[in-house]
């Protein structure tokens, strides 16, 4: 049961765009409200001190459903009495106001998403896939009668990410301005997939206050580094989309902001083998975010778990209740699945 549901729009500016003619006089009580972020919050009417802000860079839809259109995350989270919000950065999804010109250029990106998403091994020789192109084991539904269906589903269903860096910037600006207001909870866990995990690590940099908790990450492209540690790699400097996916330098004191969450995982599907540079990079970024006192770690979910035939979301695979089971050990073990109130049955006030 649900105590409430809603959204908000949060951070960005009122703008007072410039006259494209410079002969044109200013028109200084005349403003576009741009570069917000916009969350979706689902309340249980029981709920646990944490807080799950639901970040992926591309698409709020894969937190809703599973790729067959079965439960997905959002449900099953609620379902466990967590505090759920769903965020769209600034510019991408339900908040598109920008304070700047977009330039948006159609490309074919349906059928290069069946190699990034880790379906197969190959781009499909056709429009649609064929179950035999697919990694043997996956846990799409490849098999299904309604495969077509679901990959137009599952490609379909996302939106232009900016992927640069100075978008990277505007949406950890937003974003932390959000995690320091408290409207989301005073105890986060940003659960993210893909370039989400970088940009929920730069938002941790740059709050002001402690209430984020924790970040879970699945396959996550891009990590930050502490600036003049001897042991980061070379750092992306530039605002392009060459630096798009980091790896990102914050000053050490803000690293640091990453040790003192409670957890930290990086989580890998069994398509990515350890040499692939996204893989040894979160391993790295694990090790000094320990060495400054943190509690981060890689989890493998085929060596670790036992779960095989992952896709890169595997929160919308045919085994996101086993994916879900490990998100709950690992909220549980590091304590941060306690409830607001002592006494549950307190909520049944709502039903009289």
């Amino acid at each position: 049961m649900l105590e409430k549901t809603g959204g908000f729009i949060i951070g960005g500016k009122h703008f007072n765009v410039p006259p494209a003619n410079s002969n044109t006089p200013a028109t200084p009580n005349r403003t576009l409200s741009c570069d917000h972020g916009y969350v979706e919050y689902f309340l249980p009417i029981n709920p646990r001190k944490t807080s799950i802000v639901l970040w992926h860079s591309s698409s709020a839809q894969v937190w809703q459903n599973r790729w067959d259109g079965g439960e997905g995350y959002k449900d099953k989270l609620l379902r466990a009495d967590y505090p759920t919000y769903i965020w769209d950065g600034p510019r991408v999804g339900r908040a598109n106001w920008s304070c700047e010109t977009i330039t948006y250029t159609p490309s074919n990106r349906d059928q290069g998403n069946f190699t990034a998403w880790k379906f197969g091994p190959t781009i499909p020789a056709g429009q649609v896939p064929t179950p035999a192109e697919f990694y043997p084991g996956t846990q799409f539904p490849a098999n299904s009668p309604k495969l077509e269906e679901y990959w137009w589903n599952a490609t379909g269903a996302r939106y232009d990410e900016f992927d640069n860096a100075y978008n990277i910037e505007i949406e950890t600006d937003a974003a932390a301005v959000a995690a320091d207001s408290g409207r989301l909870g005073n105890q986060i866990v940003y659960l993210t997939n893909s370039a989400g995990g970088l940009r929920a690590m730069k938002t941790t940099a740059k709050t002001t206050k402690s209430n984020i908790s924790g970040i879970v990450t699945y396959e996550s492209i891009g990590y930050v580094f502490p600036i003049g540690d001897p042991e980061s790699p070379t750092l992306c400097t530039a605002l392009t989309p060459a630096c798009a996916f980091g790896p990102l330098g914050v000053p050490l004191e803000d690293f640091k902001k990453l040790a003192k969450l409670k957890k930290i995982q990086f989580v890998w599907g069994d398509n990515r083998p350890e040499t692939e540079q996204q893989v040894i990079l979160s391993r790295l970024c694990a090790k000094l975010i320990n060495k400054y006192g943190g509690n981060a770690e890689v989890l493998k979910l085929a060596e670790d778990a036992g779960l095989k035939g992952s896709t890169h979301i595997p929160f919308m695979d045919m085994d996101n209740d086993k994916v879900a089971s490990l998100l709950f050990k690992v909220l549980k073990k590091n304590k941060l699945d306690s409830y607001q109130r002592s006494n549950p049955w307190g909520s049944w006030r709502w039903l009289f």
